[in-house]
């Protein structure tokens, strides 16, 4: 089997130093993982900085609900970059819509220049797009994002193993895309034969963190 790349989803600082020791080769840290996860506090990721040694990701998200974002939340947006910019992150995870459900691309090149040059993953956003391959299609075309994070527009992995596989296919040379979507230690295998990709992404992807 192919060396597959294993991101784990955290949102303490316990499991960020327990998900480094059971192997994985890079952390998304959230808050409040319950509704889907959520920009998490500057001070603990600033403890994770500190203290951990794989890559971290850092989610921008500045509240539950849809992704379609008004001017000032795209203003709150701007100063959670900022923030976490100045502390040394050079990842961001990010999900932007329109009110048609159509992935924003004025948005989503605001906030590739506001956090130039940190790495951007378009999360699982995609997945309730109207107009999923076209907007995959336009987010690979703009070079503004370096992964896509996506469940193939199903509750899981499992069931949308289809069509991420056809993601990988279409668009995989350009763009990291990552598989999602309940993936855990027990299924990981099943799922990356299904699928055959490289990047893999869960909350218990290396089982259950403390």
């Amino acid at each position: 089997m192919k060396k597959i790349f294993i991101e784990c989803c955290v949102e303490s600082y316990d499991e960020a130093r327990l998900a480094e020791k059971k192997g994985a080769d890079q952390i998304e840290v959230c808050s409040d993982l319950r509704n889907d996860g959520l920009t998490p506090n500057l001070q603990l990721v600033e403890k994770i900085i500190n203290n951990v040694s794989i890559p971290i990701k850092v989610m921008i998200r500045p509240r539950i609900g849809n992704f379609y974002y008004s001017n000032s939340e795209m203003l709150t947006i701007r100063d959670q970059i900022t923030n976490f910019k100045s502390m040394g992150i050079n990842h961001i995870v990010i999900g932007i819509l329109d009110k048609n459900n159509i992935v924003n691309m004025d948005h989503v090149k605001k906030i590739s220049d506001w956090s130039a040059p940190i790495k951007i993953t378009f999360h699982k956003a995609i997945d309730t797009s109207i107009e999923f391959f076209g907007d995959i299609e336009a987010l690979v075309k703009s070079k503004r994002i370096d992964s896509l994070l996506t469940s193939g527009r199903s509750r899981t992995a499992e069931t949308g193993s289809n069509i991420i596989k056809k993601v990988i296919n279409n668009y995989g040379r350009e763009i990291k895309v990552i598989s999602a979507g309940k993936i855990t230690n027990k299924n990981l295998n099943a799922i990356h034969k299904k699928i055959g990709g490289t990047y893999y992404h869960g909350r218990k992807i290396l089982g259950k963190l403390g």
